[in-house]
Parts: structure tokens; sequence; C-alpha cells
């Protein structure tokens, strides 16, 4: 397995975890666990895959990555009773899938030959749209919303940190380590510490 498939095949796993969470909180039954941990799963990279014209998409050229996702969801749906706060769990399974799948996006979108940029683009959506379409299939405030919280520009520091570390010449260890640690350590960052960027505040309108 090439680093960039075991980044990938990480990617997925820990998201289908998070997928089969939601539906556990959701109480759903183990058909609705499966669907969850797919969709997450694989969401984001399919979406990254259909960007850059990778034809088939990588779960359908390996199914294997659909056998992860079942393998997630059974796991979760055996075993979720046992956590005592399945919400914060999910959220700091959610900061390691966002780091490694932004790290996975840039690796795919440099090996294919594209600018620097796009990476940082495909790094940004293999990491943040699987966990959207979670939370809009389950009628929640998607993460990637949550007022002022640091996700996308957590994934966007990562990405732009990998595509960096490329440009200077640095293996391919070094650089999807790169993504995945700036990545985790803001998002990290916000819930541990409640690190923000500001928002938005209405004001009266000037007479």
């Amino acid at each position: 397995m090439s680093l960039l498939s075991f980044f990938d095949f990480a990617a997925v796993l820990i998201f289908a975890l998070t997928g089969a969470l939601t539906a556990s909180r959701a109480q759903l039954d183990l058909v609705g666990f499966a669907f969850l941990a797919a969709l997450t799963g694989v969401g984001g990279g399919t979406v990254r895959d259909v960007l850059l014209d990778r034809n088939p998409v990588f779960w359908i050229e390996q199914p294997a990555y659909l056998a992860v996702t079942s393998a997630a969801a059974l796991l979760v749906f055996f075993t979720a009773h046992l956590v005592e706060s399945r919400y914060r769990l999910l959220l700091w399974l959610d900061a390691l899938a966002l780091g490694v799948a932004v790290a996975a996006g840039i690796g795919i979108a440099l090996a294919a030959g594209q600018p620097a940029i796009i990476a940082v683009l495909m790094g940004i959506v293999t990491g943040c749209m699987g966990g959207l379409m979670r939370d809009v299939v389950c009628n929640e405030v998607p993460l990637v919303l949550k007022q002022g919280e640091l996700y996308v520009s957590a994934a966007f520091a990562g990405a732009s940190a990998g595509v960096i570390a490329a440009a200077f010449g640095l293996p391919s260890l070094a650089v999807l380590s790169a993504a995945i640690v700036v990545t985790v350590i803001l998002r990290a960052g916000s819930l541990a510490f409640g690190w923000r960027l500001p928002v938005y505040r209405s004001a009266p309108p000037r007479r």
C-alpha cells in the first residue's frame, strides 16, 4: 500500500466512525449506521475525485473502502453505548479525521500534477465535505459552520502548510505530516481552548 493510499484509507475510516457515532445519537438502525458511515467516509474524497476528473472515483476503483466504512458502522453499532459522551468523542475523532483527510487531499492533487492553489482547495474539500454531508443529512448545524470555530480555516492552514512543505522539496511523509499537524492543532485548540475567528456583529445604522 502506498503512503497516499494509507492516508486515504485512514481518513475514510476515521470519518466513517464519526458518521456512525452521529447515527447512534440519532438512534438509527444498522442500515442507517452503514449509510451514514459510508456517506461521511467517502463523501469528501468523492467530491475531490469528481472535481479532479479522476475516473473511476476512488471507492469504485477499490471497493475495499466501503468494507472499511461498513466495519466502522458495525463497530460503533455494538460499542457506542459504552461511551459516556458520544458527541465529545465525535468532535475529537472529527478533528483527527479532518487533518488526515486534508493531507490525503493535497497529496492526491499534487501527485496528479495540480498547481498549489488547487491542491489546497482539494485538501479543504476532502477534509470538509464528508462531515458537511453527514450533518446536513442528520439535520444538525454543520461543524464547518459553527460560529467562529476553526474548521475550514484549520483545513486551509493545514493544506497550505503541506503545499509549502512540498514546494521546499520535502519528502512525502513530511508534507503529509505537516498538513495533519497544523490542521489538528488548530482544530484541537478551537475545541479545547476556545480559539475562534472574529464573527460579524450587526450594529444599528447611523443616523
